[in-house]
């Protein structure tokens, strides 16, 4: 699974990062995951991996995993609430502003107790 955090970078020097998660600004989301872009992210290996957009609360990821759906990467997805809702469960962030509920591991959501939720993949049409 991928997480590609495309929150402003205002935001993200405000609230922290994700350990693991890569960054890509909201305009140059369309660039970087796609296997064929010439523009494209090391992590961007087929059209097949989980991607898990997530912005600060949920709303921008949305339209940004339909946009990925438009290359082909069916499996793109976001998380609901996104930012604000990987924080408030404790998950690890790293940066200037990470609380002490914060984790200093780098734990996959899989492995944290947390319960996030990621819409469900569109279907292809």
């Amino acid at each position: 699974m991928l997480l590609v955090d495309i929150r402003y970078a205002a935001l993200r020097e405000r609230d922290g990062l994700i350990p693991g998660a890569l960054v890509v600004e909201r305009n140059e989301l369309e660039w970087r995951p796609d296997p064929q872009g010439s523009h494209r992210a090391d992590e961007a290996t087929g059209h097949d991996p989980r991607i898990v957009v997530i912005c600060n609360e949920g709303y921008a990821s949305s339209l940004a995993a339909a946009s990925l759906h438009q290359l082909g990467l069916h499996r793109a997805t976001d998380l609901i609430s996104g930012f604000q809702a990987w924080r408030a469960a404790g998950l690890p962030v790293t940066g200037p502003r990470h609380t002490s509920k914060s984790r200093s591991s780098m734990s996959s959501p899989s492995s944290s107790s947390a319960r996030l939720t990621t819409r469900r993949a569109m279907p292809s049409g």
